[in-house]
């Protein structure tokens, strides 16, 4: 299993995994009612049992290089005549950031304790059910989510992404950012389990969001591989064939294969589907 971090101790690091794990059972039992409330109230509660979670004690230089990163991949297609939406924005850092580029930037959360709203006059927070996109049909650019599909019930992602589809306008762009399954589990069950228990409800492929995209109405969809900061494109049946040949392997094979090249390359899920 993986090493625990020099910024936290293992006890923390039990305690996280256990507060984690009972919240996210809460939410794989519920109903798809109870779901809409659960989503807001359990996350608002890990935050506030969990005064060290590493989202909330993040450093500066951590904040500003993951902010960096998202841009450099979303940075060519801010246009200043767009609408930015991000589902799931956390701190809306990159918001903020994109909000430079464009005409307007919309966030959409479930979380109250780690959300801000920031005061910028071309942005606007907006809270969820989890699942609903709460913006006029048509009326978005480019919606980008990152580190969000994983977090979603699986029952629950289908309506969500046709619910961006909705709000997207013709020929509109989402960009979709979550860790792959394959190279899994990337929650804090991580320490501890072979598959996601923490609030990674669900680890997808590249091969299984894109057949959802494409249920929902996307016309096109197209993985980008990165490496040392450059991404580029990669037809997706390339990516499918990969994934295919790494899931037939034995667990610690798969492991040690997805996390270096170019299998690490391949498998970061970085989807743009078109409307």
């Amino acid at each position: 299993m993986a090493e625990v971090p020099a910024n936290r101790t293992p006890e923390q690091v039990r305690r996280h995994y256990e507060v984690e794990r009972e919240l996210a059972d809460r939410l794989r039992n519920a109903s798809r009612d109870e779901r809409r409330s659960l989503y807001v109230s359990l996350y608002d509660e890990l935050f506030r049992r969990l005064p060290d979670h590493p989202m909330l004690s993040e450093s500066a230089a951590d904040a500003s290089a993951h902010v960096a990163g998202q841009m450099r991949f979303l940075r060519p297609l801010l246009k200043p005549d767009a609408t930015l939406l991000e589902v799931g924005p956390g701190k809306c850092e990159v918001l903020l950031e994109a909000a430079r580029y464009v005409r307007r930037v919309v966030g959409v959360d479930v979380a109250r304790e780690l959300t801000k709203n920031p005061d910028a006059p071309n942005f606007e927070l907006m809270i969820s059910d989890g699942c609903t996109i709460p913006v006029p049909e048509g009326s978005v650019t480019i919606a980008y989510s990152h580190q969000l599909m994983e977090h979603l019930h699986p029952a629950d992602a289908f309506e969500q992404i046709g619910n961006i589809y909705r709000a997207l306008a013709p020929g509109g762009v989402y960009v979709c950012i979550t860790p792959n399954g394959l190279s899994g589990p990337h929650d804090v069950s991580k320490y501890f389990d072979r598959t996601a228990t923490g609030f990674h409800l669900k680890e997808y492929t590249n091969r299984e969001l894109g057949a959802l995209f494409r249920k929902a109405g996307f016309s096109k969809v197209t993985p980008y591989a990165g490496v040392k900061g450059r991404t580029f494109a990669v037809p997706l049946w390339v990516v499918a064939c990969c994934e295919a040949l790494l899931g037939a392997l034995p667990w610690r094979l798969r492991k040690w294969l997805a996390g270096h090249l170019p299998m690490r390359a391949l498998l970061g899920i970085r989807l743009i589907a078109t409307k």
